[in-house]
Parts: C-alpha cells; sequence; structure tokens
C-alpha cells in the first residue's frame, strides 16, 4: 500500500476549533458599531436564566437527534420509495457538469470544500450567540427555530423524493467533496448522498435572511436601517458562495436551489408569525383561542395536510410500481461512484441487489467500511486500484469484497455492517459508453421504517398548512402577510 498524507485532526475537530476561536472574532467585529447593545460579561448567566436561552441549546440537541433518526430510515425505505434522479436529470440536462468543467481547479476546490461544511455549520451556531450577545432576544429565538424547523420540512422530501446527488448521475461529473478523504467518513455517516433535493445550505441561511426581512419589515424599518444590516449581508454572501459550491462540488442540482428557498420561506414564515405567541408577547399563550377557531384550524390546516399527505403516497405508489426497471447510479468511461449502507445492529444484515444493466460493459465494485477508505482517495478522486487493494486487505464480510459483474448480470450479496456505516464503490472500467447500475437493499428488521417516516413527515405538512392558512387569513382581514400580531389583536383594534 502506498503510504498516504493523513490529517491528523478530524473534521469535527477544526469544526469545534472553529466555534471556540471564531465565534467570539465574529460578534466582536459585527458589534462595533453598536457597543451599546452587547451584552456585559457579568449578565451572562442572568440573561440565559431570564430569557431561557438554555431552552435554545435544547433545541440543537432535538435537531441533532432528529436528524439521526431520520437519515437512518432513508435507507430501509429506499427499495420502495425509489427516486427521482432521471426526471430530475431530464429537466435539466448536464447543465451542472458544464459549471463544474468551467471553473473546476485545485484551489477553489479546496475552498468550497472547506466553506461547504465549515463555515455553513459555523454560521448556524454562531448566529445564534451573536443575536444573543447583541441582546436581541426576538431574533434569537428566530434563528434557534429556523434550523430545528427547517430541517422537519424538508424531512418527507429527503425521505419520499430521493434524488441522488449529481456526481452520481452525471457521467464525467466529479465528487469533488465526497472523494475529498478527509471529509469522507464525515459525509458518510451524515449525508445519504441521495437527499439532494431540496438543499437545506440554501434552505436555512435563506432563513435566516427572510427571517431578518420580516423581523425589520413588520417593525416598520428596513434592512439598511437596521442595527443588524452588516451582518445580514455576511449571511447574504456566504449564501451566494453556498449556492455556488452545491453545484460546483458535484452534490446539488440546479431546482434545489428554489426548491430550497421555497422551504426556507415557509420555515421562516412559520417562525416569524409563532415567535411572538411563544413568547406571550400579546397575553397568555392561548388568549384569544375558542372552540371556534381551533375548529377551523383544523379543518383548513388539516384538509391541507391531507392533500399533502395523499400526494407524497401516490408518489410512493408509483415508484414502487415501477423501481425495478430504474438504475440507482450512471458513470462515465473511468467514473467511480458509491454507496452507503446504514450501520446496524449486529444482529441484522442487508442483502445488496446489485445489477449491471448494461450489455456489453462489465462493472467492478468492493465493499469497504467507511473509515477504512480514506486512504483509497486522492486528488480529488477515488484510486481505483487503491481502494480495491484496500477493500480485499480489510474485508470482513462473508463474500468477495470486490469483483467483477459481467454484462447483464446480477448478483445478491448478504452484508453485514454492525455499528459502522459500509462504502460500496462501483466502477466504470472501459473507455467508452455510460455504464447504468441498479443497486437494492433490503435491511433486515425495517418493517416498521415506513411509518416512522410517516410519522416524522406529518409535522412538515402541519407546519405548511398553517403557513398557508394565516397568509389566507391575513390576507381576507386586510393585513399585511409579514403582521405577526396574533389574530385576537386584530379583534382589539
Amino acid at each position: 500500500m502506498r503510504n498516504r498524507r493523513r490529517r491528523n485532526m478530524s473534521p469535527w475537530t477544526v469544526m469545534m476549533g472553529m466555534i471556540l476561536f471564531l465565534t467570539p472574532v465574529i460578534c466582536y467585529l459585527f458589534s462595533l458599531h453598536d457597543t451599546q447593545s452587547r451584552l456585559k460579561y457579568g449578565q451572562w448567566f442572568k440573561t440565559i436564566h431570564k430569557q431561557r436561552y438554555y431552552l435554545h441549546a435544547m433545541g440543537y440537541i432535538v435537531i441533532i437527534k432528529w436528524k439521526d433518526l431520520t437519515d437512518g430510515l432513508n435507507e430501509p425505505i429506499k427499495l420502495r420509495v425509489g427516486h427521482w434522479t432521471d426526471s430530475v436529470h431530464g429537466l435539466e440536462g448536464n447543465a451542472v457538469h458544464w459549471i463544474q468543467t468551467v471553473f473546476e481547479n485545485d484551489v477553489l476546490t479546496a475552498f468550497l470544500n472547506f466553506h461547504y461544511l465549515f463555515v455553513y455549520l459555523f454560521l448556524i451556531y454562531v448566529t445564534t450567540v451573536y443575536f444573543a450577545y447583541t441582546n436581541d432576544r426576538d431574533m434569537t429565538d428566530k434563528v434557534t427555530l429556523n434550523y430545528l424547523l427547517i430541517y422537519a420540512i424538508a424531512v418527507p422530501y429527503y425521505l419520499f423524493f430521493n434524488v441522488e446527488v449529481t456526481s452520481s448521475w452525471i457521467p464525467g461529473m466529479d465528487a469533488l467533496l465526497y472523494h475529498d478523504g478527509w471529509y469522507s467518513t464525515f459525509y458518510a455517516t451524515h449525508d445519504p448522498l441521495d437527499n439532494a433535493v431540496p438543499s437545506l445550505h440554501v434552505a436555512i441561511p435563506f432563513g435566516i435572511l427572510m427571517l431578518n426581512y420580516l423581523h425589520v419589515k413588520s417593525s416598520g424599518h428596513t434592512l439598511k436601517e437596521w442595527r443588524h444590516y452588516r451582518y445580514h449581508m455576511f449571511i447574504l454572501i456566504n449564501t451566494i458562495v453556498f449556492i455556488f459550491a452545491i453545484l460546483y462540488l458535484g452534490i446539488h442540482w440546479i431546482i434545489d436551489i428554489p426548491l430550497g428557498i421555497i422551504i426556507g420561506g415557509i420555515g421562516a414564515l412559520f417562525i416569524h408569525h409563532l415567535q411572538p405567541r411563544l413568547r406571550n408577547d400579546y397575553g397568555a399563550y392561548f388568549k384569544g383561542v375558542t372552540r371556534e377557531k381551533v375548529r377551523k384550524h383544523v379543518v383548513v390546516e388539516g384538509t391541507i395536510l391531507l392533500i399533502l399527505f395523499a400526494a407524497i403516497m401516490g408518489a410512493i405508489n408509483h415508484q414502487d410500481a415501477t423501481n425495478d426497471d430504474q438504475a440507482s447510479f450512471r458513470l462515465g468511461p473511468g467514473d467511480t461512484v458509491q454507496d452507503i449502507l446504514s450501520e446496524m445492529n449486529p444482529k441484522y444484515s442487508v442483502t445488496t441487489t446489485i445489477e449491471n444493466m448494461d450489455e456489453s460493459i462489465s462493472l467492478e465494485y468492493a465493499i469497504i467500511t467507511v473509515n477504512l477508505a480514506e486512504g483509497g482517495f486522492a486528488d480529488y478522486g477515488v484510486d481505483w486500484s487503491e481502494m480495491q487493494g484496500l477493500a480485499e486487505y480489510h474485508c470482513t464480510q462473508r463474500v468477495a469484497c470486490t469483483s467483477t459483474l459481467l454484462p447483464n448480470e446480477s448478483i445478491d450479496l448478504k452484508l453485514s455492517s454492525p455499528k459502522v456505516y459500509t462504502f460500496i464503490f462501483f466502477h466504470h472500467p472501459g473507455d467508452r459508453g455510460v455504464l447504468e447500475v441498479q443497486v437494492e437493499s433490503n435491511y433486515e428488521n425495517s418493517d416498521n421504517s415506513m411509518a416512522k417516516a410517516v410519522a416524522l413527515s406529518l409535522p412538515s405538512l402541519y407546519i405548511t398548512g398553517f403557513v398557508v392558512y394565516r397568509l389566507y387569513r391575513l390576507n381576507n382581514n386586510g393585513r399585511h402577510w409579514y403582521d405577526s400580531r396574533p389574530s385576537h389583536t386584530w379583534e382589539e383594534e
């Protein structure tokens, strides 16, 4: 084996270092023009208790657990829900490949890989701290809820409308992020690689921008007059970088951008209209709530929820009926793509069926646990011979960890993935043609996965119904769409 350069620090270590070092720097720099608003050191614990900011920290813990649960369901239900990548590709073609080809260079790739992961996660955290540090209770509430609820809104689309990343479907499209060895383990354990639509790298920062706008608008001011305008622009600039990065790095499709904006907008509107209630700014939480109002909410929002649910079920049934003829990956000459098996209880296994759908090209594959695959990546790609060697050397499966499938050949592999994530790499060894591969994984003990996925999706459908009905009521009463006052105050006016 060739010796590969290993970085001593994990992505998680770098992330924690950035948080510890850059959070006070960002908070200090963006409040230089407004030093009077800064929270004094001696008031930190008093303010945390008074404003109940400890609940915000608990919210971050909740969303981490929520994400882990959602990601754990993604693979077990994929056998039934399939994916929609061919439809998206039919709409867009290879436009993102052109973007990557025009701009690709190693310096830009290294910067965007770093920005995509670290700046994104850092912004989610530091934005909450910044607003708390500058003594803005309302915005602290809203940006914390932004991460929690926007992810919740995206859950049904991730689970039931799977779309493979562009580098797994467009021949010649490089997985510049996922084939950077240092990041490979992190992403393999946090990103199923088939929930491309919508992009949370667009939805979450756009949600913050939208919340900023709604907050300022409802206060009767403009963004340029707002004391946080500099920080708003900081978020805006980074959002633009995210949009370019997700296309360039071989991750997202163009359609992910407007869909991410829609998801972010729904979340921002829900949070903006809910937060005053949560803080009892206009009386007790249930003030103005009557039996008639509850009935109308249940009927209207419940109807919207049922319509969305019916649409999801219809999409699932359509995919269930057409999955057999659908490719999972498309590879150009020399391309390598990967599937990921979720970690499982050691008592259970997964039966993975791999089918070479081409009539003339052979398919090579290699199976290796995620934590042992880093050495097989080089120059933002996969060194196939090296990865094959690693897979053979570290093989713990009861089947061959490297093999070749002849044209139109398929194989059933009973695999174990006890408490670890496992890569299955697929490689096009030829010099011509597009090789299509179908992969289906049947997980043992996954009988309740679909029911759990539906249950996790219901909050998203309710939130959408709430926002639609809220905007309707505001319009029907001649009020601005950004008016966040509870409806009982309208009657008082």
